[in-house]
C-alpha cells in the first residue's frame, strides 16, 4: 500500500468518524425553532406548543426565535442559510411556505430547498358572510354571484393572503367578486360583522366562533371533512362547490442537506408530542386537526407542499396577485 494510498484511506476514515460522531452527539446543544411571525399569533402559539413538548422527547432545549417581516421569507432566508445540522428547525403554512414566494415574485423553490420534517396541524377556511345577506346556502352565493358579476363584496386580510388567494380562486371559477382588502383577518371580519361587507373567508377557528354567536353566517368549511366544533356546517363538496378546499396547514422544516438520521429524530419527537394527550386536546382547543400517523411522515409532507405550489401559484400568477 503506498504511503499516499494510507494517508487517504486514514483521512477518509477520519471524516466519517467524526461525522457518525456528530450524529450520533446530536442534539448537541439547543435548538432553535424560528417562528416566522411575531409573538402571540397562530403559529407562534402552535409552534411554542410543540416546541417544549418535542423537547422533553429529545432531551435537549428547543428556544423559539421569531423572525417576523415579509410574509415569513425573511426567516426562511435565514434558515437556508443555517447550517444543516438539525440545530435549526423552521414552523411555517401555507402562507410562508406557498403562497408568499409567488405574491412576492421570488425565484426560490421551497419544495426543494427545505428538508420536510412532519405536518403538525390543519385548519381549513370556512365560508361566512354579513347576517343581513339574502341567501341562506352557499349555492345561494354562488347564484347571487353569477347574477351579478362584481357586485358581491368580499373582505380580504390584505393582498396575497389566503383569503385574497381564495377569492381569487372563486372569481376564477364561478364568477367575479368585489375585492376589498384590509390590514388583517380581524378588521376584515369587523366589517363583514358590521355588515359592510358581504362575504369573506376566514380560518375555521375564529370564523366558525363567530357563526355560533350569531355574528356572521356559515356557509361551508373548505376542507374534505366537516369540522367536529361544527358538525352541522356543511363542506364545499355537500353544499355545491366541490373541491373548492383551502387548510392553513403548519408544519417543520429543516436546512436542506440535513442527515436523515436527524431528520427522522425529529420527526420521532414531533409524532410522540402528537400523540400526547395534552397536545391533541390543546391543538383541538384552538381548531386545529392534527394529521393521522401515517400523514406525519417527511415525504407525506414533501408531496403535500408539491401539490399546493401546482394549485396555488398559477392562480396567483392569472390574478396577477402582488402583495404590497
Amino acid at each position: 500500500m503506498t504511503h499516499f494510498l494510507l494517508k487517504f484511506l486514514v483521512a477518509s476514515a477520519t471524516v466519517l468518524a467524526a461525522t457518525f460522531a456528530s450524529a450520533q452527539a446530536w442534539p448537541a446543544r439547543p435548538i432553535a425553532l424560528v417562528v416566522p411571525f411575531a409573538a402571540g399569533g397562530p403559529t407562534d402559539t402552535i409552534g411554542r406548543l410543540v416546541a417544549e413538548r418535542m423537547s422533553r422527547s429529545l432531551g435537549q432545549t428547543i428556544v423559539v426565535e421569531n423572525v417576523a417581516g415579509a410574509g415569513g421569507t425573511i426567516a426562511n432566508t435565514r434558515v437556508l442559510k443555517a447550517p444543516a445540522d438539525g440545530h435549526t428547525v423552521i414552523i411555517g403554512h401555507l402562507g410562508t411556505h406557498v403562497l408568499a414566494q409567488a405574491v412576492q415574485g421570488l425565484n426560490v423553490d421551497y419544495v426543494n430547498d427545505f428538508d420536510p420534517v412532519a405536518m403538525v396541524a390543519s385548519n381549513p377556511q370556512v365560508v361566512v358572510s354579513r347576517n343581513e345577506l339574502p341567501a341562506r346556502t352557499l349555492q345561494d352565493i354562488i347564484a347571487l354571484a353569477k347574477a351579478a358579476p362584481g357586485k358581491l363584496t368580499y373582505a380580504t386580510g390584505g393582498p396575497g393572503t389566503p383569503s385574497h388567494v381564495m377569492a381569487a380562486h372563486f372569481s376564477q371559477i364561478v364568477a367575479p367578486l368585489n375585492i376589498v382588502h384590509y390590514k388583517g383577518a380581524a378588521p376584515a371580519m369587523q366589517d363583514v360583522m358590521a355588515g359592510h361587507v358581504d362575504l369573506s373567508f376566514d380560518q375555521a377557528v375564529t370564523g366558525l366562533n363567530f357563526a355560533k354567536n350569531g355574528k356572521v353566517r356559515a356557509y361551508a368549511v373548505t376542507s374534505k371533512s366537516r369540522v367536529p366544533s361544527a358538525p352541522d356546517v356543511p363542506t364545499v363538496d355537500e353544499a355545491g362547490l366541490p373541491g373548492f378546499y383551502m387548510s392553513i396547514w403548519h408544519a417543520l422544516w429543516v436546512p436542506k442537506g440535513t442527515p436523515q438520521d436527524v431528520v427522522a429524530k425529529l420527526n420521532a419527537a414531533v409524532r410522540e408530542t402528537l400523540a400526547d394527550p395534552a397536545i391533541r386536546k390543546r391543538l383541538a382547543d384552538m381548531g386545529q386537526e392534527i394529521p393521522a400517523p401515517d400523514q406525519q411522515a417527511p415525504e407525506v409532507l414533501r408531496a403535500l407542499h408539491k401539490a399546493e405550489v401546482d394549485k396555488w401559484h398559477p392562480v396567483i400568477k392569472s390574478a396577477n396577485i402582488r402583495s404590497n
